[in-house]
């Protein structure tokens, strides 16, 4: 039986045996910043350094991440810290406890907790309240559940699916919220696609587009591993498709919620994602399974994701605080927090070809992650609640 792509993408995703919560992990199926370099962990422990500097090291500082995997992010964080001490200085010591002793990580996700994972790394199924500190969000809004919609001669209506095959119909027209989210951050094309490319309420969407899985297309593989980075930051057009839009009301809604959790302190999303002006026409929806970017079809096997539309988001997370966000690409936000992906001196290879093979390694890696045409593309949302923007975000 068809139903909402949000009910879908719930069940499928979330539910009991959803994708995120029965699977290994979604480090079997897609890799993230947080898997290609222990350099995207690092250059996260300097910005949260600069926002404990500005909430002038509080007794406790939260490090809490959603949407956290299996702990990937923050055990690589956690092993950071612990090798982190205050500086030498006898009064700078004095002043302040170690961030190692005061830091308290907290992994927000549906799945049970990972066996392996460190003692000091709560694990919760909900985002905790009175944060102070840092909420990170990689690769998290790109997973919460919302419509789809399609543009018609007689206005925008929803699309259905059906769960264990991805055939989609033609559901009702849109309420007057999301209508009203459509209108404001994702206008219609201002000639409605032809009525051949629109059938009616009922009928089977596109042959093409339901094959297809409403207009993915490959991924660029992950330098040096089979896997899929979920980085492309456009999808192209399919044949016989309408205009197409995914409606991200339920993601600012969710980056509004995390952001009002937070007294005091920094929330970071980075997700692959798009701005007003340059909406994908045929929208980004899409699956990973296995390493592979495939249809996506909601049964559970697969994750199902959908680029976000940052600056909504980013427009939701201000009004919640009451200041002004930063928005930039990953390679800019990397490069301000000292991961440039410089190639090592080759007179390094003379003197200490191991050290050199290690630097060109990293270097590598580096790169990857700030490679604008992938990993480097996602955007960087930061929003300050009642401190100011850190200098690496700042400038």
């Amino acid at each position: 039986m068809p139903v909402p792509w949000r009910d879908a993408m719930s069940q499928a995703l979330y539910g009991p045996d959803g994708f995120f919560v029965a699977s290994a992990g979604p480090a079997d199926h897609f890799r993230t910043s947080v898997h290609v370099s222990p350099a995207f962990a690092t250059a996260l422990l300097r910005l949260v350094v600069e926002v404990d500097s500005a909430l002038g090291h509080p007794p406790r500082l939260d490090v809490v991440d959603v949407g956290a995997g299996r702990g990937e992010l923050l055990t690589s964080l956690a092993v950071a810290v612990a090798v982190r001490r205050s500086p030498d200085d006898a009064a700078a010591v004095t002043a302040r406890s170690s961030l190692a002793e005061r830091v308290r990580f907290t992994a927000v996700e549906y799945a049970d907790r990972p066996e392996n994972l460190p003692k000091e790394i709560r694990w919760t199924t909900e985002i905790p309240g009175e944060i102070t500190g840092v909420l990170l969000a990689t690769e998290w809004l790109d997973n919460v559940p919302l419509d789809v919609a399609v543009k018609t001669t007689d206005g925008w209506r929803y699309v259905l699916v059906e769960p264990e095959s991805g055939v989609e119909t033609l559901g009702e027209p849109v309420d007057a919220a999301d209508l009203d989210w459509l209108t404001t951050w994702w206008p219609g094309p201002t000639n409605p696609a032809s009525s051949a490319s629109n059938p009616g309420l009922g009928s089977t969407w596109s042959d093409a587009t339901s094959a297809s899985g409403s207009g993915f297309g490959a991924a660029r593989p992950a330098e040096g591993s089979s896997l899929t980075a979920r980085s492309r930051p456009g999808c192209p057009e399919t044949p016989h498709s309408a205009h197409r839009a995914e409606i991200g009301r339920p993601r600012d809604e969710a980056w509004a919620d995390a952001v009002r959790k937070i007294e005091r302190g920094l929330a970071v999303a980075v997700d692959y994602g798009h701005l007003r002006d340059s909406r994908p026409v045929d929208g980004t929806l899409t699956g990973y399974r296995g390493g592979r970017q495939v249809s996506p079809v909601p049964d559970g096997s697969s994750d199902v994701t959908a680029h976000v539309a940052m600056d909504s988001v980013a427009s939701a997370g201000a009004a919640v605080a009451r200041c002004a966000y930063s928005l930039s690409l990953q390679s800019e936000a990397l490069r301000a927090l000292g991961a440039d992906g410089g190639r090592p001196p080759l007179s390094l290879a003379g003197t200490d070809p191991a050290g050199y093979v290690r630097a060109l390694a990293a270097a590598s890696a580096v790169a990857e992650l700030t490679d604008p045409a992938g990993l480097g593309g996602h955007w960087w949302l930061r929003q300050p609640v009642g401190i100011p923007l850190p200098p690496a975000v700042a400038r």
